[in-house]
């Protein structure tokens, strides 16, 4: 059976009554393009499901069509699969976009630099999407410096006003998700309702616990707070040193943690302590807290590259636009996902 022939140019121009050239000025530079035929030929494209040729376009507009990303290194453990999980779904979308991802390693932030310009000066890359930004980050105003298009999946935590940050950044709403968790839990199971978090000081940490701290001002009811360094066996250790205590488990009606990791050992502590029956929620929804049946917060990192490709290209864009001329920075809202 033969297949049906990919939609061309000239497909799309006839069924947007527009000439060829007007196609090509939306695809490659849509603002030159009155709104109403930009968003005709969009729909021409999406009816027929056309895919720009990639290889053309480079040759065409010297550019790379492509978007470099660092690669952190992997560091185990139950939530390790977020990241992964963002870079395949950015280069998913990025391909349904004409556009192709680039995978870089580095130690270091002055490293990664170092690759970047390589990359940079030799056309390889036309945007950098930066992972595990911090405040005062080099890369960031490295970027910024050489006007080079980026967007951070993640906040810049150290400041005093995050969204005063001089860079655009995609990163989900802990918050949120930790706020809807902790209503769920106080409508369902009680109004002790605790929570499990990383140190003091940990942005994203200290982000996820003001959900639950809100949640439960709002209600008027008061819980407990526990705390451990990142990782299954230390998060199992500290539940079942507070269990330990006669007066704990009793009083605890649910707890939420700041991540899986913490989730699994809470749970784990509270069997080996005969509540096996304790409302845990998790964040991050790995397949682990799956497995177990234990309620977590997903993230949704295909919905943050989507918006990554969103700041960088354009809401329907086929190639990287100039950076805007004032940061933009997206929140995207996490899901309870209760089992």
């Amino acid at each position: 059976m033969r297949m049906a022939k990919p939609a061309t140019v000239e497909d799309v121009a006839r069924v947007a009554g527009v000439s060829r050239q007007t196609v090509s000025n939306v695809l490659n530079a849509p603002d030159i393009v009155r709104e109403e035929t930009r968003e005709r030929v969009q729909r021409a494209i999406s009816e027929l499901a056309y895919r720009p040729h990639a290889a053309a376009r480079r040759l065409r507009t010297r550019r790379s069509s492509t978007i470099g990303i660092h690669l952190d290194p992997y560091l185990g453990g139950i939530s390790g699969v977020i990241l992964d999980r963002f870079v395949h779904a950015l280069t998913e979308r990025a391909s349904e976009r004409g556009m192709r991802v680039l995978i870089y390693s580095a130690r270091t932030a002055e490293e990664e630099i170092e690759r970047l310009a390589d990359l940079i000066d030799g056309a390889e890359i036309d945007a950098v999407v930066v992972t595990g930004t911090f405040f005062g980050d080099p890369r960031t105003g490295w970027l910024l410096e050489r006007n080079v298009p980026f967007v951070s999946f993640g906040r810049p935590w150290g400041g005093e006003d995050v969204f005063d940050s001089a860079h655009t950044w995609v990163d989900v709403d802990g918050a949120a998700g930790t706020r809807a968790a902790t209503r769920y839990a106080l409508s369902t199971n009680g109004p002790r309702v605790g929570f499990f978090g990383w140190p003091h000081g940990s942005g994203t940490g200290d982000d996820r616990e003001r959900g639950w701290r809100e949640a439960m001002t709002d209600a008027g009811a008061a819980g407990p707070r526990f705390e451990s360094v990142d990782g299954l066996a230390a998060a199992r250790e500290v539940m079942a040193a507070a269990f330990a205590d006669p007066s704990v488990l009793p009083g605890l009606d649910a707890l939420i943690c700041v991540s899986d990791a913490h989730a699994v050992g809470a749970h784990l502590a509270a069997a080996d302590a005969g509540r096996r029956d304790l409302p845990v929620i998790g964040f991050d929804n790995t397949p682990v807290a799956e497995a177990l049946g234990i309620s977590s917060i997903e993230q949704s990192p295909e919905l943050v590259a989507s918006a990554v490709l969103d700041l960088l290209m354009g809401p329907s864009g086929h190639s990287v636009t100039a950076p805007a001329a004032a940061p933009e920075h997206v929140l995207v809202e996490p899901r309870l996902i209760v089992r």
